[in-house]
């Protein structure tokens, strides 16, 4: 089996489910029904919407596109009506499906589906080009999109849970992007933590942070 190099889409992908699957392992089932920072959304609802984004992580890696690519890491988000839930059906069908979870199958689950995804995406190369929610991308901007997304979404998960963020590695992705679809940098003083926050909206921008940000602050959030 040829070994490819580590991309830093991937190394960043593996430490962001890596930090999720020993944070939610260590939870109980008290601990799954804790409120997160998603709307509506307990530990348990967040977890599954997880393990279906690394479910769709591996139809992904296994559905091979002719191309061209039509978004890279950045421009995925553009158009980002799926994140977008104004009935709140998403938010009721996700509670009754976790609801008949038990939580330790789920856990399990979730380890298990996250580990493939990231043996799978080590088996492919950076430019091979992949399909997903009806658009093509290359691997590693994929990569990338799921660790935004996990890196946010571990900043949702344990907003009471008194566990860690997400490292360095997937937040520097979370930043790259928020500034890609910015269309600038803000302030280099503005953590990787704070940007992430502040820029998926779930953080109200400060007077500073208003002021630097300009008439860039009415576009907040810049994905969700």
């Amino acid at each position: 089996m040829t070994a490819w190099p580590v991309s830093t889409e991937l190394a960043a992908l593996r430490i962001a489910y890596s930090d999720l699957a020993t944070i939610v392992a260590s939870l109980d089932e008290e601990d799954s029904w804790r409120p997160t920072r998603c709307a509506g959304w307990v530990v348990r609802d967040l977890l599954l919407h997880l393990l279906g984004d690394a479910q769709r992580a591996l139809v992904a890696l296994a559905s091979p596109a002719a191309g061209p690519p039509d978004r890279d890491a950045v421009s995925y988000w553009v158009d980002s009506s799926f994140n977008q839930d104004p009935g709140f059906g998403e938010i009721r069908t996700v509670r009754t499906i976790a609801s008949a979870w038990t939580f330790d199958n789920l856990v399990r689950t979730f380890v298990e589906t996250t580990r493939a995804v990231v043996s799978l995406a080590g088996r492919a190369t950076s430019d091979s080009l992949v399909t997903t929610q009806g658009h093509v991308l290359r691997t590693d901007d994929l990569l990338a999109t799921l660790a935004v997304e996990a890196a946010v979404h571990h900043l949702d998960l344990v907003v009471e849970l008194h566990r860690p963020g997400p490292r360095s590695e997937p937040l520097a992705l979370v930043r790259r992007t928020l500034e890609g679809l910015l269309g600038y940098q803000v302030p280099e003083d503005w953590s990787d933590e704070r940007w992430a926050l502040l820029g998926t909206g779930r953080v109200p921008p400060g007077g500073g942070e208003r002021r630097a940000l300009g008439a860039a602050a009415a576009r907040i959030p810049l994905l969700r």
